[in-house]
């Protein structure tokens, strides 16, 4: 009878040992390394639509600096509870404007093969049409891909570095359209 009670809380033991130890591995890498998000809205359209999952690379950073053409995560300017999802269009240091529905980093267009050619630009309350602006030092201008229906630097301005939460790396919902994000590159500007 004690060498079943025995065999019993040696199994209990087990299982609760392997269950801490998967929610400490899962604690780690939720806090350090990958976090996943929800796209909500349209901001990101037809790029990432609203209600899929994405996975934050939150270690990435440490080691590099962000580039442009990654779509990142961040806390919102307006209210640092919201995360928010961008592309990164400008780098610290860079100027930059907006002329006739096209951005231009340091007096050159900057190619962006990802959004619709007939798509608009339209200038926002920080970023005024033909105005040029110098980007901060550890500030990057974000931008979302369906420009009509985001809410981004150009009406904000420049976020800070130390907002940015990680680079989206992996689409794993919905399931057809499960793959990595890619790292768009800039050959006009780069």
């Amino acid at each position: 009878m004690i060498s079943l009670i025995r065999r019993i809380f040696n199994f209990f033991f087990d299982i609760l040992e392997s269950v801490v130890v998967a929610l400490a591995i899962f604690v780690v890498f939720y806090l350090f390394l990958y976090q996943p998000h929800q796209v909500k809205g349209a901001s990101m359209e037809p790029n990432f639509h609203d209600k899929e999952y994405i996975l934050t690379n939150k270690f990435e950073y440490r080691f590099g600096d962000p580039k442009r053409g990654d779509v990142i995560v961040f806390k919102s300017p307006q209210n640092p509870e919201i995360d928010y999802i961008k592309r990164i269009i400008g780098l610290p240091g860079e100027k930059l404007k907006l002329v006739n529905n096209h951005y231009y980093i340091n007096g050159v267009e900057l190619q962006e093969p990802y959004i619709a050619p007939e798509l608009y630009t339209y200038n926002g309350a920080y970023l005024k049409e033909g105005v040029e602006i110098v980007i901060p030092d550890d500030y990057y201008f974000v931008s979302g891909d369906n420009r009509p229906r985001s809410s981004d630097s150009r009406e904000w301005g420049p976020i800070p570095r130390s907002s940015i939460i990680g680079r989206s790396q992996l689409r794993y919902w919905p399931f057809n359209r499960f793959g990595l994000i890619d790292r768009i590159k800039y050959p006009s500007v780069d």
